[in-house]
């Protein structure tokens, strides 16, 4: 019993799908608007983080010079203690450059992506727009049309209620007729 009741539980139920032919294209279009919203957020992130690596880029090429020209001076004076050590502060700063330079690159081609893609998404989000507005108003055409036409069967079945009383009036006289002659 209890695993019956577990195995109910389990089912995981699908999402109602709506009954009305526009609230399924109204569904779809919050959808893709979230969707949308979502892609905006991730690539405005991205593009803040872009400034962030720019300015470290540069933060890093102007430690790059001033640590060239400390070497310089070291290099003059012939401390050689100082000059290797600011030549491993050099390489290090150098690996930050390029690791920053990289993660700059990477950063600008997903930001491009991910406007790319919100205007694609943003651009579905206008047609289907548009594609619901022609619907709705084939819809109410449609409820139009239906309408006359039922109003078109009411009529006819009032006509053959009307021929059908014809007949049966026909058919009483004609029988009231066979009587007279037969008394007559």
């Amino acid at each position: 019993m209890l695993f019956d009741w577990l195995r109910k539980k389990k089912k995981p139920t699908k999402p109602e799908k709506p009954t009305d032919p526009l609230a399924a294209f109204d569904q779809l279009i919050e959808d893709l608007e979230r969707q949308a919203a979502e892609v905006r957020k991730s690539a405005a992130t991205l593009l803040a983080l872009k400034g962030d690596l720019a300015r470290s880029e540069e933060r890093y090429a102007r430690r790059l010079e001033e640590l060239s020209k400390r070497r310089a001076t070291a290099d003059e004076k012939g401390d050689a203690k100082v000059a290797t050590t600011l030549e491993r502060d050099r390489a290090q700063t150098q690996s930050l450059l390029r690791t920053t330079q990289d993660s700059l690159q990477r950063a600008e081609q997903d930001s491009k992506l991910l406007l790319e893609a919100a205007a694609d998404i943003g651009s579905r989000v206008a047609e289907l727009r548009a594609e619901r507005e022609s619907a709705s108003a084939r819809l109410a055409v449609g409820g139009l049309v239906t309408g006359a036409l039922q109003e078109q069967v009411e009529r006819f079945d009032k006509v053959l209620a009307l021929d059908a009383a014809r007949d049966e009036i026909e058919r009483a006289h004609a029988l009231a007729e066979i009587y007279r002659e037969e008394r007559g």
